[in-house]
């Protein structure tokens, strides 16, 4: 699949266009803060229904206008989607694929399937935990809209359990009410656990290939998942530990504690890895991504690329480009860096300055 047309009005700082764009590499390059990020954040909207950077719709739309427009057409092999997301700042937002409007937003998934890489994804490996649950989540969803499904399910139990923990604090009687979000959040809970398993065994076979490759054998990679339950142990921990809970008025056992490690040569990348191999790892996982969606709904992923290239060195750079080529890329840089001239014979060229952007060749 591949992104054919793209049509903004009132996004962001993005002056309104209409852009064509080629079924292969798409560069965008201009100065920083004059919205090339913007318009890539646009189009993994369109993929996931939410932006990268804001929980806040409203922050999307043009600071003087009250809504906004999107509007991509999916070419695939034997078909044309067209996605159409309506920003309002007084109302959530609509979506519509094909003319029709979606009643929720898993219905959204699958219709553009798109990895994105920034800077930001190069800090997988020493960030959070929340950053590595939301890189599983979010990667899981493009492929398994019942997992999407049993997420917002188990968020929702766990958002009314943890009321109930506070409301037990001041009446000690309703304690004996926990049991009913108990089950509820194991039963989601257990799911969505064998569904992150899978996925990270999957990633790990295909990423350990990719590091192998990039450094020539030097480096074994090891993908693991780290749940904070295993599907056993849920119901008794929650059993076990409830008056902590109780106490601390939240949850502490289930997935939404869950976490990945990182191994590089049977050592955590996190705390021993230099940069250079903490990043390698990074890019290895999101590589790994991109075969795992083919694999998985037989459709290429569009790759969005948010100044990758000026925190790679030349060998990684050199690597990412020859991952990429079989896909339509829409890559963003301040300047035309020397791994990417080879490409500029072939690809479609985009200037970006203040809001504005311009096909070039």
């Amino acid at each position: 699949m591949y992104i054919q047309k793209v049509s903004l009005t009132g996004y962001r700082n993005l002056k309104d266009i209409t852009l064509f764009l080629k079924n292969g590499v798409n560069i965008f390059y201009g100065e920083n803060a004059q919205g090339k990020t913007n318009f890539l954040e646009s189009l993994y909207l369109c993929s996931s229904g939410r932006s990268l950077r804001t929980k806040n719709d409203s922050q999307l739309i043009e600071f003087e206008l009250k809504e906004s427009h999107i509007q991509v057409l999916i070419k695939k092999q034997d078909s044309t989607d067209k996605i159409d997301i309506h920003l309002k700042k007084e109302t959530k937002k609509g979506i519509a694929v094909n003319g029709i409007a979606l009643k929720k937003l898993g219905e959204l998934f699958g219709t553009c399937h798109a990895v994105i890489f920034s800077p930001e994804d190069l800090n997988l490996v020493k960030n959070g935990p929340v950053e590595r649950r939301r890189f599983m989540d979010m990667e899981i969803c493009q492929m398994n809209v019942v997992y999407y499904y049993d997420l917002q399910k188990y968020y929702k139990i766990l958002k009314q359990r943890n009321h109930l923990l506070k409301e037990i604090q001041k009446k000690p009687i309703l304690k004996d009410t926990l049991f009913v979000w108990d089950k509820q959040l194991v039963d989601t809970g257990k799911r969505i656990i064998d569904t992150r398993s899978d996925f990270l065994n999957q990633l790990n076979k295909i990423a350990s290939e990719k590091q192998n490759k990039l450094t020539g054998g030097k480096d074994a990679l090891e993908i693991i998942y780290k749940p904070n339950s295993t599907t056993k142990q849920l119901e008794q921990k929650l059993t076990k530990n409830y008056q902590r809970d109780i106490l601390l008025g939240t949850t502490q056992s289930g997935p939404h504690k869950d976490d990945i490690l990182f191994l590089i040569n049977g050592k955590d990348v996190k705390q021993y890895g230099s940069q250079g191999q903490q990043r390698t790892t990074a890019l290895s996982a999101k590589l790994a991504e991109i075969d795992l969606i083919q694999q998985q709904t037989t459709q290429k992923p569009i790759l969005l690329l948010d100044d990758v290239f000026s925190e790679l060195d030349r060998n990684r750079q050199n690597f990412l480009m020859e991952n990429i080529g079989h896909l339509q890329t829409i890559l963003t840089c301040t300047g035309i860096e020397d791994v990417i001239k080879e490409y500029v014979k072939q690809a479609y060229l985009f200037y970006v300055e203040k809001g504005e952007i311009k096909r070039i060749k």
